[in-house]
């Protein structure tokens, strides 16, 4: 097994494919990157703790590659605007990825090296060493099932999930 910690705005938009794709054994949405112990989401949402909204996905290689995982990380999010996702604004939607060794962050380097053809602007997504995990409150790990009838998740979700199957319903489950 594998985790990658990712970050690519609301956590609650990766933790919603991740959940789908087979190979994929567990997603955690957290909090990691910045200076403050404990973070909650009041604060970090704020915008006064330095983390980033991110999910721990692990994954099974024998099922699914990791490029595919990490191809999906870019195909989901903009990694062309810093500190933003859509109406999302803030260091806590920074497009970033948190190695927690060097086989990972050659993993991550490869990946935006790939990502780089599908994207006219720059990438500013940030590969840096992962500090400190912080797991998210309950209420927001599986958010998407959870209240798939809420707006976030209706104007901002089913259109993400939607471009997911149409380039990765190979690697889709249900």
């Amino acid at each position: 097994m594998k985790t990658y910690v990712l970050g690519g705005g609301c956590f609650w938009c990766l933790d919603a494919l991740y959940r789908k794709v087979r190979g994929v054994t567990d997603v955690v949405s957290g909090y990691t990157g910045g200076a403050v112990d404990n973070p909650d989401y009041d604060s970090v949402s704020a915008g006064i703790t330095g983390h980033a909204e991110v999910v721990a996905v692990t994954f099974d290689e024998d099922i699914i590659p990791s490029e595919i995982i990490l191809d999906m990380f870019f195909s989901q999010h903009d990694p062309t605007t810093p500190n933003r996702q859509g109406y999302d604004v803030g260091t806590q939607y920074r497009s970033s990825m948190f190695y927690g060794d060097e086989d990972q962050r050659r993993d991550f380097e490869a990946a935006l090296e790939r990502a780089r053809e599908n994207w006219k602007d720059p990438i500013v997504t940030e590969i840096v060493p992962l500090p400190r995990f912080y797991p998210a409150e309950d209420f927001h790990q599986d958010f998407y099932a959870k209240h798939p009838a809420q707006g976030y998740c209706q104007v901002i979700i089913n259109p993400k999930l939607a471009k997911a199957r149409k380039y990765y319903s190979e690697w889709l489950q249900g």
